[in-house]
């Protein structure tokens, strides 16, 4: 064989190798392409939908500022105890808004039913401990409160495994309502003038929420109390054997 003609082979040879690696990249992004185009056909998955609406993403933010606020009220600082106090009711107010908005568009999901409870309880607990820490309040009356949650939480648990649904009264309502007013006087603490009617007066804040954590914890119990006997009362009913037909 002359050089000539190995040169030539030589060269046949090196094009075949470039085609070949070009028809193996084009089919890469052949198959890469077709992939990325299923994707985009693909519907969302139902967790995903669940996720992604608006209720749940607000639920969902206030787990996430737990740790801001726990860093707000760490140090104690005047102005930090105002910003803890000032994002624990905005955590509130978008309960109230994401329960509203959920009903209102139909948008109630399993997910939301997990995380709208569990959001609450979290940044109260993360609130109450913080006050403990900071000695604004007595461990026993958080001791007492985490208490209730779980008794409660345990009793709803157990009456939905039998199908029993058993209504939050009123008391219930009241525990709630005094115990967020309670910690954001807590969160703010100090003495800062308030003007009520025509002059300014000086409003112990930690006195306040104090008074008003345990009139909470009043309630709380009470609303437990009246919730375990609900529960009994329940379960009598069910037990009790059933009058034959006439």
């Amino acid at each position: 064989m002359d050089r000539e003609t190995a040169r030539q082979l030589k060269q046949e040879a090196r094009l075949k190798k470039r085609e070949e690696k070009a028809r193996k990249k084009a089919d890469k992004l052949a198959r890469k392409e077709a992939k990325k185009a299923e994707r985009r056909s693909r519907p969302p998955s139902a967790l995903l939908k669940e996720f992604w609406n608006l209720p749940n993403m607000l639920t969902m933010g206030r787990i996430a500022v737990i740790p801001l606020f726990v860093w707000f009220t760490y140090d104690a600082d005047p102005f930090f105890s105002y910003l803890a106090a000032a994002l624990f009711t905005l955590a509130a107010v978008t309960d109230v808004i994401d329960g509203f908005l959920a009903r209102r568009w139909n948008m109630i999901t399993v997910v939301g039913k997990l995380l709208d409870p569990l959001a609450d309880k979290l940044i109260v607990a993360a609130a109450l401990v913080m006050m403990v820490r900071l000695g604004r309040i007595h461990a026993w009356i958080v001791i007492v409160l985490l208490s209730r949650e779980f008794i409660v939480t345990g009793l709803r648990q157990i009456a939905a495994s039998e199908g029993m649904v058993i209504a939050a009264g009123q008391e219930g309502k009241w525990k709630t309502s005094l115990q967020l007013v309670g910690i954001v006087s807590l969160c703010i603490h100090y003495t800062h003038p308030m003007f009520f009617g025509f002059a300014w007066y000086p409003v112990n804040f930690n006195l306040v929420g104090k008074f008003m954590v345990y009139l909470s914890t009043a309630f709380s119990v009470w609303s437990a109390g009246v919730y375990f006997q609900a529960f009994l009362k329940m379960l009598a009913k069910r037990g009790a054997p059933i009058a034959p037909a006439s």
